[in-house]
């Protein structure tokens, strides 16, 4: 893998092809920036992971919004990501993921809802999937939120920590990828519409934390944690099984192999991975003239090394993915916003800015 050298104490990038950005600071004082989002007009949306959700504007909170649905917010729990409605104007809704307790056992699983913005109160809360069973355990929630162009939502659900009996049973939640409509109902051409759970689009994974579209092909393209080696690059495809627990070219974090391979017939294989893993969160396709020499490439956010990874795009794989912009912080998420310019939330209680 190539890496880029960088003005650390700067954060300046300077290398030939890519021009020269900083890192700037937007806003502070959310502790564990989960999901971001914009409104028409302009103000941020945040989501803490403790539960608070956050109005933006001019650099500075301005708010908290009210009516915001109680978390179980226990290890990587909380409330996550957030996302408007393509037609948010029209319709208001906008989307929340979280961890709730709500349902059958004890703990709680991951939770998907739609609600409108009336002033700085949510109303109109109503449920548009519930995952269960809820367990104790405190990882793997998943929890990206993406619509495509045709104006399904895709969400992400975590194997919920058991990878042994949730990825590779369709009967169960967990470890998959979910595609409803707008509304929550399940569209007459999923691929499981006969069993148990017909939300489910694709399965077989571990933790997909970063979801974004295609801005050319508007395939939805995620990124998963591995074990200890093994994060992906993956396309979804209607119906695909991509292997985990089975196939994975990571090892348990105690040393030991789990997985009969890394490929085999019959199921997806990624576009893209990393040994030893970063801990990818958040991913983003840059389209912005604020960035030319960064057009149509892929951006992904490391929580374990602090670091963005700039991934050259050719077709359907990563040919390439360099490090950048090192020692920002944990990267929990990075979009593209309105205004063009690419912001990073990250856990040291900061959103920052990509500028010139």
């Amino acid at each position: 893998m190539n890496r880029l050298f960088l003005l650390v104490s700067l954060s300046i990038l300077c290398c030939d092809g890519y021009g020269e950005y900083r890192v700037e600071d937007y806003v502070k004082g959310i502790e564990v920036p989960w999901g971001m989002t914009w409104l028409p007009g302009g103000d941020m949306l945040v989501t803490n992971r403790d539960g608070e959700l956050y109005r933006v504007s001019d650099r500075k909170i301005v708010g908290t919004i009210n009516g915001v649905p109680e978390v179980d917010a226990n290890g990587q729990g909380g409330l996550l990501d957030i996302e408007l409605h393509p037609d948010y104007a029209d319709n208001g809704w906008l989307y929340l993921s979280y961890s709730s307790s709500a349902g059958e056992g004890s703990g709680s699983n991951t939770a998907v809802v739609r609600a409108k913005l009336q002033g700085d109160s949510l109303i109109d809360l109503q449920t548009v999937y519930k995952a269960a069973p809820n367990t104790k355990k405190g990882q793997h929630y998943g929890s990206r939120l993406e619509f495509d162009n045709e104006g399904y939502l895709y969400f992400s659900i975590g194997d919920r920590g058991n990878r042994d009996e949730n990825p590779q049973d369709l009967t169960r939640d967990g470890g998959k990828i979910y595609r409803v409509h707008d509304d929550g109902r399940i569209p007459k051409d999923n691929p499981f519409v006969d069993k148990p759970r017909p939300a489910i689009y694709s399965w077989g994974h571990r933790n997909p934390q970063g979801m974004a579209k295609h801005p050319v092909t508007g395939d939805i393209w995620i990124h998963e944690h591995g074990p200890r080696g093994g994060d992906e690059v993956n396309i979804l495809k209607k119906g695909a099984n991509y292997g985990w627990p089975i196939l994975s070219y990571g090892i348990n974090y105690w040393g030991t192999s789990f997985a009969e391979g890394a490929e085999r017939e019959g199921y997806e294989s990624p576009v893209w991975y990393w040994d030893p893993s970063i801990a990818p969160s958040g991913i983003a396709f840059v389209t912005s003239d604020r960035y030319p020499q960064w057009k149509g490439r892929l951006l992904v956010g490391s929580l374990k090394f602090d670091y963005l990874v700039l991934c050259k795009v050719e077709g359907n794989t990563i040919t390439a993915a360099d490090v950048i912009f090192e020692e920002i912080g944990r990267v929990r998420n990075v979009r593209q916003a309105p205004d063009g310019y690419l912001y990073i939330a990250t856990e040291d209680d900061a959103i920052k800015r990509i500028v010139d």
